[in-house]
């Protein structure tokens, strides 16, 4: 079945770019800049950096952050994580990708936030050339940051609409850090007709959900794992079939669940809830796309039509303009056949 899955053309849409570098890439370019790093020996510096199940929280989990974004700060470096990043998806058949970062936070050495983004879109660019993956960003505001910071990043997401970014999000630390709060940088965006997903119902609940959609507009949510606690809310998301970017591997280390098979996925998926299985972070949580959807098959006995809608519902669901998606699926739906 791994090789099965594999193979499958799939979406990542929940993919954070300064959480999915290579540990030889980090290693390289801090020595390359003179970069001081908590371990310089691979396995000692993977065991910082990578999350497992012992990890005790959200917050816990975002530390592994400040070892990636220190070696993130140059053009040459942002390029070159977005290039292999390309190279990296396209051994397990990802053929859509969204990717997302917060350029605040490479900005330490003096690059301006259209020079940070030109570098990572630059560098999907030329891996879509050379890799076939096909790929746009989101720019990300943070919740523990101040609203005049994520009304900036807003504006930036709206400088570089179809220049390569696709939509803005809501990142960093939930709880205590209400959404409403940066309400005037969702206002931006929606004037200016841009897609909009938010990271919530991961470490705070359903409340939190309710404001990503009806204050932020959110046309997706980010996790959404604890929607099962407002039954009418979840009817809601069903109903307006809003996408639900799920990331299973994340959700257990972060302590958004206790136990992947107690994972509401499952559950969301019977009702028939828009899943999506995404990665979140690669290296931090250790995980390609192809096992998250390897996890749900063990812990929830998904079989292939299961698994099958749930790759429909990333390539419906993605960030892209209709007549380009419908094109998409039309390729992903033959593909799909031809592997049954």
């Amino acid at each position: 079945m791994r090789e099965k899955i594999k193979k499958m053309p799939k979406t990542d849409l929940h993919l954070h770019l300064d959480g999915s570098l290579r540990i030889d890439t980090i290693l390289q370019l801090a020595e390359k800049n003179r970069v001081k790093l908590p371990a310089r020996e691979w396995e000692s510096l993977q065991e910082y950096i990578c999350c497992d199940e012992k990890c005790e929280s959200l917050e816990e989990y975002l530390q592994g952050f400040t070892v990636t974004c220190s070696v993130m700060q140059t053009k040459e470096a942002l390029h070159r994580v977005a290039l292999e990043l390309v190279e990296d998806v396209a051994a397990e058949n990802v053929r859509y990708m969204e990717v997302r970062y917060s350029p605040i936070l490479h900005v330490e050495q003096g690059l301006s936030f259209e020079e940070v983004n030109e570098a990572v879109i630059a560098g999907l660019k030329e891996g879509e050339a050379k890799f076939k993956v096909k790929s746009g960003v989101i720019i990300c505001g943070l919740r523990h940051m101040k609203s005049s910071t994520s009304y900036d990043l807003a504006k930036l997401a709206v400088k570089y609409k179809n220049k390569g970014v696709v939509g803005y999000d809501l990142a960093g630390a939930e709880a205590g850090f209400p959404a409403i709060e940066h309400k005037k940088a969702f206002e931006l965006v929606q004037q200016h007709n841009m897609n909009i997903t938010v990271h919530a119902g991961e470490a705070a609940g359903a409340e939190s959900i309710k404001q990503a959609l009806h204050i932020c507009g959110a046309h997706r949510i980010g996790h959404g794992t604890r929607l099962y606690e407002d039954e009418d809310l979840l009817n809601y998301v069903n109903d307006h079939r809003i996408a639900l970017e799920v990331c299973l591997v994340s959700n257990l280390q972060t302590k958004a669940v206790q136990k992947l098979a107690d994972h509401p996925a499952k559950d969301y998926l019977e009702k028939g809830l828009r899943v999506t299985l995404n990665t979140d972070n690669r290296l931090i949580s250790n995980t390609t796309l192809t096992d998250e959807y390897m996890t749900a098959v063990k812990e929830f006995g998904w079989d292939w039509n299961q698994l099958k809608q749930v790759v429909l519902n990333g390539f419906v669901s993605a960030f892209l303009p209709f007549r380009e998606k419908e094109k998409l699926l039309e390729q992903v739906i033959e593909e799909l056949e031809d592997l049954e």
